[in-house]
């Protein structure tokens, strides 16, 4: 099991650290990258913490068995409803919400990350095989998540992925708190074009009003640029967006 010092308190208004609990076969793959850079830093001062249950403890035959084949017949194994609860019930009910990383699942989104963030943590379910007996993720309230249309080998990756997206706005965690706001999806609308030097790259310019020093003018051209790639990449997220002048 891996964990930031528990007993730390945050500044801000946290009391303590924001605790995620992943329910995995693969222990061992967390907290993978999230153990590095700024996140890993913030993991180190205890800005949160993390801990990995071995699902396979939960088993109780001499294989130590945790799934099983699919009732009605087909291709793959289920994860077992038994086995799977009694892993999550090792957990103390302290009101995280449990959640279960899932291709069926609502789609994550920067407004559901930020509620996570004003939490005091999560509990993540990671499924293997053909997936979990419906009847635990009924029993014990699991929230499926999605992070996107397409299949991965488990539900871990994409475990990574959510505490990512979520430990990076915890308070404290990024350098520059107002680096969390100006990015893709924060306002409803993809991110800006960014620029940096040299002036002149292979013959490409920065955009001239981005070195004008004119401050609302730099503001109208960036969002002038997130609605139109916006529009041309994501025009799903468009019909709600005020339009600025």
């Amino acid at each position: 099991m891996l964990a930031a010092s528990r007993g730390r308190t945050m500044a801000a208004d946290r009391t303590m650290p924001f605790k995620a609990s992943i329910l995995t076969l693969y222990p061992d793959m967390f907290p993978g990258h999230l153990g590095l850079a700024l996140a890993g830093r913030a993991l180190e001062r205890g800005d949160w913490a993390i801990e990995s249950v071995q699902i396979r403890e939960f088993a109780e035959d001499k294989h130590r068995s945790v799934d099983d084949t699919p009732s009605g017949g087909g291709a793959g194994m289920v994860l077992r409803p038994d086995v799977l609860a009694r892993a999550v019930d090792s957990i103390a009910d302290d009101g995280r919400p449990r959640l279960l990383m899932s291709p069926r699942g609502r789609p994550l989104t920067q407004e559901r990350v930020r509620e996570l963030a004003q939490g005091e943590g999560v509990v993540i379910v990671c499924g293997r095989f053909e997936g979990v007996d419906q009847r635990v993720i009924d029993a014990r309230q699991l929230e499926e998540v999605s992070i996107g249309d397409y299949i991965l080998s488990g539900g871990e990756p994409a475990a990574l992925t959510l505490l990512d997206a979520v430990v990076r706005i915890l308070p404290g965690v990024m350098g520059n708190q107002l680096s969390g706001v100006h990015e893709s999806f924060e306002g409803g609308l993809l991110e800006h074009p960014q620029y940096t030097r040299p002036q002149i790259f292979e013959g490409r310019e920065i955009p001239e009003v981005l070195t004008s020093g004119n401050h609302a003018a730099i503001e109208k051209w960036r969002h002038e640029q997130a609605v139109k790639l916006t529009g041309e990449r994501r025009p799903d997220l468009l019909p709600d967006q005020p339009v600025r002048k």
